[in-house]
């Protein structure tokens, strides 16, 4: 059964994009969301949050980006 997961965008005045993913469970989080980070631009940082290690049920997945102009 698939899992619902909530992600976050948080889009700041200089342009970094913040993402976070909620409710994921082990590489899906990351999985889920790759095609979105490539087309928004190159990955600058990425914060995994300690229940991404766990067996939990919660995940939480962070990444800061740039949008970068085509």
């Amino acid at each position: 059964m698939a899992q619902y997961q909530k992600i976050e965008y948080r889009i700041g005045a200089d342009g970094k994009i913040v993402e976070t993913v909620l409710n994921g469970v082990g590489s899906s989080c990351t999985e889920n969301t790759s095609g979105i980070e490539k087309a928004l631009g190159k990955v600058e940082s990425q914060k995994l949050f300690p229940e991404y290690y766990q067996d939990g049920e919660e995940l939480i997945n962070e990444q800061t980006q740039n949008q970068t102009e085509m």
